[in-house]
């Protein structure tokens, strides 16, 4: 006797799960780095080109430096307290808010500091208000 042999079919292999996991997978992935990418933000600090003005103004310039102490128009504070801020700023402006106020402010300054130099000047009236920047070539 002679018996014909079956013939093999090919065995499948069924990808739906394993799409339908590549899938999850994809939808986890998207989600959670979507709640972690504000937390990696950075900040470059500002920069801008332009020429200075030729004429030497009227003007309060308040310098913050590093370790968060001010200087009025080039004249140290005691100490760094808003009070005091506001006292300089009062005798250096004698009363003139439209003068510029200029804030200088070193690149590794709190924030918190800054504010607080804007605060004072939108407490006595001051409102042509600028920050110093570095030209771009300048770099040190």
């Amino acid at each position: 006797m002679h018996f014909r042999r079956q013939s093999k079919q090919p065995e499948d292999i069924n990808l739906t799960p394993l799409i339908d996991v590549v899938f999850l997978l994809l939808i986890f992935f998207m989600v959670s780095t979507t709640f972690t990418k504000d937390t990696h933000l950075k900040v470059d600090l500002p920069e801008a080109q332009g020429s200075q003005d030729s004429q030497p103004v009227d003007k309060i310039e308040v310098m913050v430096s590093a370790d968060g102490n001010y200087a009025v128009n080039g004249e140290n504070l005691v100490n760094s307290q808003m009070k005091t801020l506001l006292t300089a700023i009062e005798m250096k402006g004698q009363g003139k808010t439209d003068v510029p106020f200029v804030i200088t402010a070193d690149a590794n300054v709190p924030y918190e500091k800054v504010i607080q130099v804007m605060d004072a000047a939108g407490r006595l009236g001051y409102s042509k208000l600028s920050m110093t920047t570095r030209h771009p070539s300048s770099e040190e």
